[in-house]
């Protein structure tokens, strides 16, 4: 019998390691049952997601109708216009979307942000010191983790700041299970999604600004982008570029905060060693806790039983392969050190750090992510910063009472209260 997952249920959303490993202990592939009713085959192992992220006989592209609303509404019109992104694409059209956007997003306009997020994140960790001053606590989620990704996806996209707070809910309710919000919440924002970028396309043809999103509106090579491609463009930068990083930033303070001992090893190692924070928050809490839906379009056998028939769907876990025992020692701990070189991890890690493979957290093969550039950056700017001028952080309450976002797609805390006062660790890490 399948193993039944409901994504919404709080439980799971806080902890679904332990389920993980129980899948996982039944070999690197299961069929689960899921709570809507459907079947699906979770790709656990790391060895295997590896081999089914480079596999063509595992097709991105959606079975007509899958998850769509009721035929002929505007909600789904609007996804189905948005949802022809890359990610859910095969060659030979995800080649061409793919070499217009890398021609867009190069290390070196990527690269040419890095003052401006600088300036960001200062602006940001002020107002946090100031929130802290006047109320004595302060929500990381919302002042801190969310506002800087979103700025500077605005400034990606060349979205006006008054719009990025209807940005992040839009966001928040088209990757939520839909049974976790009110009824007809998740329509509601597909169709405010397709408006405001058919605005915003709009806007941009008439007059492009410098950002890298009115570069792909005007770059006509390969005959460029049409209107519902580049519609289908900025919601997953949107996405992409926001949803990742907010949680990259909240899950990376949160670990630090309930590790002071890594915390204070960052703030004496220098940028190598917040790089290997940056990192190992990757592995041991994934932003992407899965990939986008796959099918497979022949019978796969994947080997040790696990014989996957045609147009099943497959979702490739990569929260659980990044805890997969047989690549990483230890892999439930938070270890930064394994990230590091010898030359790096100097005498404090006992010998030098460790070799482990890489972490599959920004994909792997033709879909690997194109914003992980950024996304290192954002990071490795914006914690050291926040710890350092703010050095006496700490949890304002206990780690098992934080809300997690529900789903299978992205995870990481929805809150993150802290306060300048001696931290709350958990009792087995004290």
């Amino acid at each position: 019998m399948p193993e039944t997952l409901n994504p919404a249920d709080p439980g799971f959303a806080h902890d679904p390691y332990p389920y993980y490993a129980r899948l996982r202990a039944r070999g690197p592939v299961a069929r689960v049952a899921l709570a809507n009713g459907t079947h699906a085959w979770l790709v656990t192992g790391y060895d295997r997601a590896r081999e089914v992220l480079a596999d063509p006989r595992f097709s991105n592209v959606p079975p007509p109708r899958a998850g769509r609303p009721k035929p002929d509404s505007q909600a789904q019109r609007a996804r189905a216009c948005l949802a022809r992104h890359m990610l859910n694409s095969d060659a030979p059209d995800h080649l061409r979307l793919r070499r217009l956007t890398t021609a867009a997003f190069t290390p070196r306009r990527v690269d040419a942000l890095r003052p401006r997020i600088e300036r960001l994140t200062d602006g940001l960790v002020a107002e946090v010191s100031g929130l802290l001053a006047r109320e004595g606590t302060a929500d990381l989620v919302d002042s801190f983790a969310f506002p800087l990704p979103v700025l500077v996806i605005g400034e990606v996209l060349g979205v006006p700041e008054a719009d990025r707070a209807d940005l992040r809910e839009w966001t928040y309710r088209v990757g939520s299970p839909a049974d976790a919000l009110e009824r007809g919440a998740t329509d509601e924002a597909w169709a405010a999604l397709h408006a405001y970028f058919t605005a915003l396309i709009a806007h941009k043809r008439r007059s492009p600004g410098d950002d890298l999103f009115s570069a792909l509106v005007h770059d006509a090579s390969e005959g460029g982008l049409d209107d519902g491609e580049l519609l289908a463009m900025a919601f997953l930068l949107l996405f992409a570029g926001y949803e990742t990083t907010m949680n990259l930033l909240a899950s990376a303070s949160l670990l630090l905060l309930t590790h002071p001992g890594e915390l204070a090893a960052a703030r004496e190692g220098g940028e190598a060693r917040w790089a290997a924070v940056v990192e190992e928050t990757l592995r041991h809490a994934s932003p992407l806790e899965g990939t986008t839906w796959r099918r497979t379009t022949e019978p796969v056998d994947l080997g040790g039983g696990a014989v996957i028939p045609a147009e099943e769907s497959v979702l490739v876990v990569l929260a659980a392969a990044g805890r997969d025992p047989e690549r990483f020692p230890d892999p439930d701990a938070f270890r930064p050190a394994r990230y590091l070189t010898d030359a790096d991890a100097g005498p404090a890690v006992d010998g030098g750090a460790e070799r482990t493979a890489p972490h599959l957290a920004f994909g792997h093969g033709p879909h690997f992510c194109l914003g992980s550039r950024l996304a290192r950056m954002e990071a490795a700017i914006a914690l050291p910063r926040l710890f350092g001028a703010l050095p006496d952080l700490a949890l304002a309450t206990e780690p098992e009472r934080l809300p997690y976002r529900p789903g299978l797609l992205v995870r990481g805390p929805r809150e993150l209260p802290v306060t300048p006062v001696t931290p709350v660790i958990p009792a087995a890490r004290r």
